[in-house]
């Protein structure tokens, strides 16, 4: 029986803070503004991060990859709609926003993907090829092969 990659084993080894994983609590603790609300999701071998970005512009996010450590920050601006009026409730966030990632050894990071559309930034990282699960050909020294799996 092959092994697949189980990138929720992966995953907690992140250590948890909050309802998403942080590089540790002194690296977030460094950051400044809100967190940023992340949905991590593995479809077939590729692994894809969504990042929930309403209202800001591409221009104004930075995505950066640093020793194994995906770091999204950017800014959002206020708007002028307010600022002649009393809120009465007030609850989209604005400023500065960081989050940051730490990403498995296992993820092509050379080959990473982006895209933002509407509102949602998401980065897709496909798996190591020296990670992927292989099929051997078992030779048996007489005429016929026989097929197997690597472990």
């Amino acid at each position: 029986m092959t092994q697949g990659w189980k990138p929720f084993s992966e995953l907690r080894t992140m250590q948890q803070i909050g309802r998403g994983y942080s590089v540790d609590r002194a690296v977030h603790k460094n950051m400044e503004g809100w967190p940023l609300p992340l949905d991590v999701v593995k479809k077939g071998d590729d692994f894809t991060i969504f990042a929930s970005l309403a209202g800001v512009e591409p221009e104004d996010i930075q995505v950066s990859i640093e020793e194994g450590v995906l770091t999204i920050k950017g800014q959002t601006k206020a708007d002028d709609e307010g600022q002649d009026a009393d809120y009465l409730m007030r609850e989209r966030r604005e400023g500065a926003f960081c989050r940051a990632l730490r990403l498995p050894d296992s993820l092509d990071i050379d080959k990473a993907h982006t895209h933002y559309a509407n509102g949602v930034l998401s980065i897709t990282f496909p798996r190591v090829e020296a990670q992927k699960a292989k099929r051997l050909t078992i030779n048996t020294g007489k005429s016929g092969v026989l097929e197997g799996s690597r472990n």
